[in-house]
């Protein structure tokens, strides 16, 4: 059964919920990656996204999503100026991104702290969004909900460790999706909760032995 907003799609600016609001959301959730505003986005469109971005106003809706702006604010249509009045430098070209959505996008973004970060998500239709991989890893989550980005060195008992703080903690795991470079790699961890998680919890899950990085990721597309 739909949902009201399957029905009537999202409140945005912009002329489609798909090459618009989606595109946002797709902004929004590479910023939330790499921890913040990137100093350099390069953008790759695929398909659909790729064929028609100007008269749809995906490009100016990726770099928004980018700078942080929701579906709905007003300023959309300027991102371009404030990305170059607040100092972010951004690129686009159209490519083949191979057997993905028609909707899609890579994201090669330069993160605040000088990190180097390669995201690629797909805009499935009113306005919902799909984020299928960051850096190496095959990735599969949809952004409606709190989520933890863990990078860690593949050993026995990281996983349990992690999901045990965060019983300790009352945050219920709606879903986990593990992937790894091969045995004892590196690997990553997509956990999408129920409840946001603390900073001081986050920083247990950091002090675990073999994790590299965390990153809480707030919801950037409603449930």
């Amino acid at each position: 059964m739909n949902g009201i907003f399957d029905i009537i799609g999202p409140i945005m600016v912009g002329p489609s919920s798909s090459h618009t609001a989606g595109a946002v959301r797709l902004g929004l959730a590479g910023r939330a990656i790499v921890g913040g505003q990137p100093s350099r986005a390069a953008l790759t469109l695929h398909g659909s996204f790729a064929q028609t971005y100007r008269g749809h106003g995906t490009d100016v809706a990726l770099v928004a999503g980018i700078l942080g702006m929701r579906p709905d604010d007003e300023r959309i249509p300027g991102s371009f100026r404030i990305a170059r009045e607040q100092g972010m430098e951004f690129s686009f070209s159209c490519a083949d991104l191979g057997d993905v959505h028609p909707n899609s996008v890579l994201m090669e973004l330069a993160g605040p702290n000088g990190s180097q970060t390669t995201v690629a998500g797909s805009s499935v239709g009113g306005g919902n969004i799909t984020i299928t991989r960051i850096d190496r890893f095959d990735v599969d989550f949809t952004g409606t909900s709190h989520a933890l980005i863990v990078s860690y060195r593949d050993q026995p008992g990281v996983i349990a460790k992690i999901t045990s703080l965060l019983a300790t903690e009352d945050v219920n795991i709606a879903a986990m999706r593990v992937s790894r470079e091969g045995r004892h790699a590196r690997a990553l961890a997509i956990i999408e909760l129920d409840q946001p998680v603390s900073r001081e919890a986050r920083a247990l899950i950091t002090r675990i032995s073999g994790i590299d990085t965390v990153i809480a990721l707030p919801p950037v597309a409603p449930a």
